[in-house]
């Protein structure tokens, strides 16, 4: 095996256990850490007939909720059992730390492209509206599959996740802000507390569905693979699809938002679009609440680009990009507090 870089495993033990519990896994065996993940440290297992990828909780201090690789485990397995919600398939989950310090799983690799910036500067031009389809396809596959046939009931709460992750994204900025308090981010705490929808639905939601977590075919405006399955949970689809809509309401930063730019120019589908076509594959008329769920989703990015800053401090950051969603706080919540007082009510 060659030694990855930044997390360092103990590449023996973790050959004993691939070896047990891996059916098609044969040596010898390859360990390359894989930089672009956010929270959980990532690494391809390359053998001479196929290709795997580890995820493991990073080592050191960490929030008792965060960084819940058996959750990725149990939904992307449960989604791969004859879902149209396109995940990797699993192999195995790892709950003995004594391996490589750390719980992990093993997913297969996914081959296609990874886009860090929505505007997709590498497809052609007349090609960009298919690759927005496939997009909020994808998604709403995810908020129509029957997450109780596929064991999933038990899941999450089923009802007020709006109002929960409201106050569990509060309490982790709150606990992480160490005195820097954000003047934008605790006005949004109390705006968006007084204004939930009354309307709740439940659905499985992704939780963090954006470009750069898909992994498109390698040749066709199709999405073979949703990433990231961290965050994921039962709660409101259109919170979840605020979360995807919050591309067209980003400006260039860490992730590349849309904000500002000539969409016509790029053939680009608006976001009036991205909404018709989810409504139409969801079954609704409308999304009444939109405004609320993008200062929402822009609240809560802000508040995970917070917990980033708080890895980089504790030593446990994962990603190579880090400091630049860490960098990214008080402008996203600028930019979420504007929209909201421009909403008002």
């Amino acid at each position: 095996m060659s030694s990855p870089q930044g997390f360092p495993l103990d590449e023996s033990r973790l050959g004993a256990y691939l070896r047990e519990h891996v059916q098609h896994l044969r040596g010898p065996l390859t360990v390359r850490q894989i930089t672009a993940g956010q929270s959980n440290p990532t690494y391809l297992l390359v053998t001479p007939e196929r290709e795997f990828v580890l995820r493991r909780k990073p080592p050191g201090q960490l929030h008792a909720s965060a960084h819940a690789i058996e959750r990725e485990y149990r939904v992307m397995t449960a989604l791969g059992a004859g879902t149209r919600v396109p995940v990797p398939k699993t192999f195995a989950l790892c709950l003995d730390e004594a391996v490589i310090g750390t719980r992990f799983f093993i997913m297969e690799r996914v081959r296609g492209r990874i886009f860090w910036d929505v505007s997709l500067p590498e497809v052609a031009r007349e090609q960009r509206p298919a690759y927005f389809d496939a997009m909020n396809a994808a998604i709403a596959s995810v908020h129509t599959v029957d997450f109780t046939a596929l064991g999933l009931a038990d899941f999450g709460k089923p009802q007020d996740y709006v109002r929960r992750q409201i106050r569990r994204w509060a309490a982790l900025y709150q606990e992480d802000a160490a005195g820097r308090r954000i003047a934008a981010m605790d006005g949004l705490i109390e705006w968006l507390d007084a204004r939930i929808p009354a309307v709740d639905e439940v659905a499985l939601v992704h939780g963090d569905f954006r470009c750069d977590n898909l992994v498109f075919h390698p040749t066709e405006p199709r999405v073979v693979a949703i990433l990231d399955w961290e965050l994921s949970t039962l709660g409101n689809p259109l919170a979840d699809f605020g979360y995807h809509l919050m591309m067209y309401h980003l400006p260039d930063m860490a992730i590349a938002g849309l904000a500002g730019r000539d969409l016509a120019a790029l053939n680009i589908p608006s976001e009036a679009w991205n909404v018709a076509a989810y409504c139409e594959r969801t079954g609704r008329r409308s999304i009444p609440d939109l405004e609320f769920y993008i200062v929402f989703s822009l609240f809560r990015f802000a508040a995970i680009c917070h917990g980033i800053r708080g890895r980089i401090a504790r030593g446990t950051a994962v990603s190579a990009r880090a400091r630049e969603y860490a960098a990214g706080v008080e402008q996203l919540a600028d930019l979420a507090w504007a929209r909201a007082e421009q909403t008002g009510h």
